[in-house]
This record gives C-alpha cells, sequence and structure tokens, in this order.
C-alpha cells in the first residue's frame, strides 16, 4: 500500500508576524489608555454629579472597562 504525506506549515515571514503583533500592542496601549482616561475622568467628579449621570462610585471601574472595549 503506498501512501502519500504532505507537511506543509503555514509560514508567515517573520516581518509579517512582527507587523501584526506591533499592531495588536498598539490596540491594547490605546484601548488602556481610553480606560485610565475615563476611570480618572469618573474618580475625579462629586458623588452628585456622578447621580446626574446615572453612575454610582461603585460603578466607575465597570464603566471604564465597557468604554474600553468600545474604543
Amino acid at each position: 500500500m503506498a501512501y502519500a504525506t504532505d507537511f506543509r506549515a503555514a509560514r508567515f515571514p517573520l516581518m509579517a508576524r512582527l507587523s501584526g503583533l506591533r499592531a495588536e500592542l498598539a490596540e491594547r496601549a490605546r484601548k488602556n489608555r481610553v480606560y485610565r482616561d475615563t476611570l480618572n475622568e469618573l474618580a475625579v467628579m462629586t458623588d452628585r454629579d456622578l447621580a446626574d449621570i446615572g453612575i454610582s462610585r461603585s460603578m466607575i471601574k465597570g464603566v471604564a472597562l465597557e468604554a474600553a472595549k468600545r474604543a
């Protein structure tokens, strides 16, 4: 019985892989900046200001995470 084996590995050039990694890191950095900016802006607001926009102080991290996801 005869059979053939074909080993073809999907090889991406090193530069393409590095470019993809760089783009991913840039995207993560951008989302992290949105998270930090949102967190800082909400943290300095008074409880009354937060209540006016419908956010309690305990919700600040969640709101910042949601803003980063959507960015």
